[in-house]
């Protein structure tokens, strides 16, 4: 996935970026599973706690948590991509190319996130207890994702690295430039701005 987010942004910063994030919103959902179906809180939402987990429902909610929320990272990132590319390049268009990016993407991934929670959320009526941990565990990831991480963390930290949050050493910006990839049509983009990313291993002066 580092690799997969390189090879859209050109940037080593980004991808860390996202794999922290990612993980902040997994931690969330762990810790909420442990206080309620674990300590019993909440009265462990109607079963009995045991003291420990279920092994297999921390995996596999890595998985599709962790999947879903690279997607609507993937899916902000390179629409806010889009408009730097199109800038020029200083910490203000840095500024702007987030808040157009979210102001295009934010609803969409809203609702996208709305809808899988609300499915996942259906699991937890169901009367077995490990239904209802995997339930309420994707619901939490989610909406932790979707609300405080995407549309708080992520322009904050864009914010405060400003266009170093596009940069990346010499050699993997040659690498990026002969293997890197991005979406939409690059006879559009060649109108509105250059479809490379051309950062010099140092970053941009304001």
């Amino acid at each position: 996935m580092f690799v997969l987010l390189f090879l859209l942004t050109g940037s080593i910063v980004m991808p860390l970026k996202a794999l922290v994030l990612n993980v902040l919103s997994l931690t969330a959902a762990f810790g909420a599973m442990v206080w309620i179906f674990q300590d019993g809180h909440l009265g462990a939402l109607g079963t009995t706690p045991t003291g420990t987990l279920v092994a297999n429902i921390p995996v596999l909610l890595f998985c599709i948590a962790f999947g879903l929320s690279m997607d609507y990272e993937v899916f902000l990132v390179s629409r806010i991509r889009e408009f730097w590319l199109a800038s020029g390049k200083t910490r203000a268009d840095n500024d702007e190319s987030v808040a157009r990016g979210i102001a295009y993407t934010g609803r969409i991934i809203t609702a996208a996130a709305l809808i899988m929670s609300i499915s996942f959320a259906a699991l937890m009526a169901a009367e077995v207890a490990v239904m209802k941990l995997f339930g309420l565990g994707l619901t939490l990831a989610i909406l932790v994702d979707a609300t405080l991480v995407r549309m708080v963390l992520v322009p904050a930290f864009m914010h405060v690295m400003g266009q170093w949050i596009w940069w990346a050493p010499r050699w993997m910006v040659a690498v990026h430039r002969r293997l890197g990839f991005s979406d939409g049509d690059p006879h559009t983009r060649s109108r509105t701005g250059s479809n490379e990313l051309k950062p010099s291993g140092r970053c941009p002066r304001a």
